[in-house]
């Protein structure tokens, strides 16, 4: 089954790659070589750093990785006269990425680079590339990015409550309505993700969905559909989607453009607590604003990154900071918990004594069983006495 790709990036990375077989325009030849080599090996997994993810790399990072080593490349070259960036020293290296991250360098347009932290990882990956080379060929290299800081700020983005997402949704044509709960419910990534789900991913009457292991970005999963099954099958009914039609064939550009719109014109131009404003608001938020509304409602982490197809708990920790539930305990929290704990304990010694009270009252239920037997029996061998004495009676007489 083939994996829509909502932005065409397999078709555009290798139209480029056609392009500039010989050479990448605008950066020395060394560095073109070493820029070719390099994607080569990354999109046929050959060469992967130690601690990465073994396999071969999708188009969407093939192109990020491309995009960042031809701006590298140019910035070096201009700044340190390098017309070959693997003779790079650590010291070129930090002085680069402390301006960047410290806001002297600036980007094209003069403004600041918003995550500085891509870059240095993506040199990580093409350094220790790099290093694998040299060690299939007896060569060991210094791994200079050994105390490079891949931290970063956390990203802006659009937070919105469930009474919001509501007022949304109230206002929205209907197959954005749609379109909304469904991301919301199932914090689905979009459009990656969401544009691969077909009809026949679903599953006990539109109550599951099972996200595939193919368009999937991380692992297969089987979720199940608390908010929006009822209006997910009504919306097929209505649409008359068969089993292998894409629930949804919308551009994700026209998409975004149409809820920054409805959100300017619902919620305003205000900030969200998560730091954009509501008329930045994109198909991605939701995917946010899902995980906020279902970490409170899940009893376990193992079960909320199931849903969410995390294999790491980093995001849970951050999702949790953002919704404030990191070190908020009060007193009042530890006297409810206390008083829980005695009002257990006491609920068990009541039942225990309960138990203790019925098999008490059946032991005396038994007893009086067997008494009123005896008494019976008793009345019996009476009758019988008294029968037989009275026969001796008559005899002598």
């Amino acid at each position: 089954m083939t994996k829509i790709d909502p932005y065409n990036n397999k078709e555009k990375y290798l139209a480029w790659k056609e392009q500039n077989q010989s050479q990448i325009s605008g950066i020395s030849k060394e560095n073109s070589d070493l820029t070719l080599r390099f994607l080569n090996d990354m999109e046929f997994g050959l060469n992967i750093g130690l601690g990465s993810k073994r396999g071969s790399r999708g188009y969407f990072r093939l192109t990020a990785l491309k995009q960042r080593m031809i701006a590298l490349s140019k910035t070096f070259e201009k700044r340190c006269g390098l017309n070959k960036l693997t003779d790079i020293t650590e010291a070129q290296i930090f002085s680069y990425f402390g301006d960047m991250r410290n806001g002297i360098l600036k980007r094209q347009d003069g403004k600041t680079y918003i995550s500085p932290t891509n870059f240095v990882k993506d040199f990580k990956t093409f350094w220790h590339w790099w290093m694998k080379v040299n060690k299939k060929e007896g060569i060991e290299l210094k791994d200079i990015t050994a105390d490079l800081d891949t931290s970063g700020d956390k990203p802006d983005w659009v937070y919105l409550t469930e009474e919001q997402i509501k007022k949304l949704c109230n206002e929205a044509k209907y197959e954005y309505k749609v379109l909304i709960w469904f991301l919301f419910d199932t914090g689905i990534r979009a459009p990656t993700e969401m544009m691969n789900v077909k009809v026949s991913d679903f599953f006990n009457d539109f109550k599951e969905l099972n996200i595939r292991e193919e368009t999937s970005k991380t692992f297969r999963r089987r979720i199940k559909l608390m908010i929006c099954s009822d209006l997910i099958r009504d919306y097929v009914k209505t649409k008359n989607l068969k089993g292998d039609d894409c629930l949804f064939t919308i551009s994700p550009p026209a998409t975004n453009k149409y809820l920054k719109r409805l959100a300017k014109r619902v919620l305003g131009n205000g900030k969200s607590p998560a730091g954009s404003n509501y008329t930045q608001l994109t198909m991605y938020d939701f995917r946010h604003c899902s995980c906020c509304y279902w970490l409170p409602r899940y009893k376990s982490e193992s079960a909320l990154k199931y849903r969410f197809g995390w294999k790491k708990s980093d995001k849970i920790h951050y999702y949790s900071e953002m919704l404030g539930m990191k070190d908020t305990i009060s007193e009042e929290d530890m006297l409810i918990d206390i008083t829980k704990i005695e009002l257990e304990k006491r609920l068990d010694k009541f039942e225990k004594e309960n138990q203790m009270l019925k098999e008490d009252n059946q032991s005396i239920r038994q007893d009086n069983e067997a008494m009123k037997i005896q008494i019976a029996q008793i009345g019996e061998l009476t009758k019988i006495l008294y029968t037989q004495m009275k026969i001796n009676r008559e005899i002598q007489i």
